[in-house]
């Protein structure tokens, strides 16, 4: 069980959604919340209704200088949880380059110009906590999910190396997987998604594995056993179920 109390994390996209719903559970428990997006209106809001200390700073992970600003701004952290993300549904055949890109570009890229923040920092500390988010979809390939379960993946691998060269070192390095959160992004959605989660539910599962020592999460159990599942397949099987 870690010591809350006090402690500085600073949320990556924490103005909506998952995030906002984890930076409710982290104030409830007594750490000192920092939230970053785009829209500093909304940051104000979730800022506001937060129970404990908390601020915003404006941040847009697809903007170096941003990041480097926003850092410098936030200061020392005891932890860093990266939530942003940005979702369209997209099949190879109806491929969308500016969507794609923005996939990429958000959901991966932009955790590398925060990490490239925090990590030097931790490391020189010889402490820290990071948390970052993957997605059951990252586990293997899967149709209509161009751009996102890509960059997912390449989040699930930075985690995986992070933890590689950080054990030992104070840094702890934690993973998140989840399945189907209903939120803004799961709304464009048109097809049903099974075991969907709500996003206090999901915070909830989160914050339970920030608690322990483990590395990594998959959740919901049940949805997570069928991804494991599927990476086991051999090609032709896999795909002649998924594809």
């Amino acid at each position: 069980m870690r010591d809350w109390q006090g402690k500085r994390y600073w949320i990556v996209g924490g103005s909506e959604g998952l995030g906002e719903a984890l930076a409710h559970v982290l104030s409830r428990v007594g750490a000192e919340v920092i939230i970053s997006g785009r829209t500093e209106e909304r940051l104000q809001e979730v800022v506001n209704a937060l129970p404990g200390r908390a601020s915003y700073t404006v941040c847009d992970v697809q903007d170096r200088d941003s990041v480097t600003s926003a850092a410098m701004q936030i200061g020392q952290i005891d932890g860093l949880v990266h939530v942003a993300g940005v979702y369209w549904p997209m099949k190879a055949t109806e491929w969308d380059a500016e969507k794609a890109e923005l996939m990429a570009d958000v959901n991966f890229t932009g955790a590398f110009r925060v990490l490239g923040q925090v990590v030097p920092q931790m490391t020189e500390r010889g402490e820290g906590h990071i948390v970052l988010t993957g997605s059951l979809s990252g586990s293997r390939g899967l149709p209509g999910a161009i751009g996102y379960a890509a960059s997912k993946a390449g989040v699930m691998s930075l985690a995986e190396c992070l933890h590689a060269d950080l054990r030992g070192t104070g840094v702890d390095v934690q993973l998140v997987n989840p399945g189907f959160v209903r939120t803004r992004l799961t709304d464009k959605n048109d097809f049903r998604m099974p075991f969907l989660m709500d996003a206090e539910d999901a915070a909830k599962v989160i914050f339970e594995h920030m608690n322990g020592e483990g590395f990594s999460r998959s959740f919901p159990t049940t949805f997570a056993w069928m991804f494991r599942l599927g990476r086991l397949l051999p090609d032709w099987l896999y795909y002649r179920i998924f594809a």
